[in-house]
């Protein structure tokens, strides 16, 4: 099981960079508060060796999603569900947040 979970994500006004997510953390079995964490965060967390996953709603219950992945292209790191070289963020069926 990942260390933290990603329920939410605000992207920057052109949509290609994350500026915040939602996360919780993975205790046992339960799924603790969300905090809003900035993007350097969880890049951080992740270089400290923690693990991320997206969890998704589905109806009144929440379901593991897909593995976060942080990809650098051109030097600079991007937070990802998949492993494209792409230059930007992307967290597949996350919903945003204001």
């Amino acid at each position: 099981m990942a260390d933290y979970g990603i329920t939410g994500v605000k992207y920057n006004s052109i949509g290609k960079y994350i500026e915040w997510v939602k996360v919780g953390k993975f205790t046992g079995s339960s799924f603790g508060m969300r905090e809003k964490w900035l993007r350097t965060k969880v890049i951080s967390e992740f270089e400290d060796g923690k693990t991320f996953i997206t969890v998704l709603k589905h109806g009144d219950r929440l379901k593991k999603g897909l593995n976060v992945n942080i990809i650098t292209v051109d030097g600079k790191k991007y937070i990802r569900t998949d492993n494209d070289n792409i230059n930007s963020d992307y967290l597949k069926e996350i919903p945003e947040f204001q």
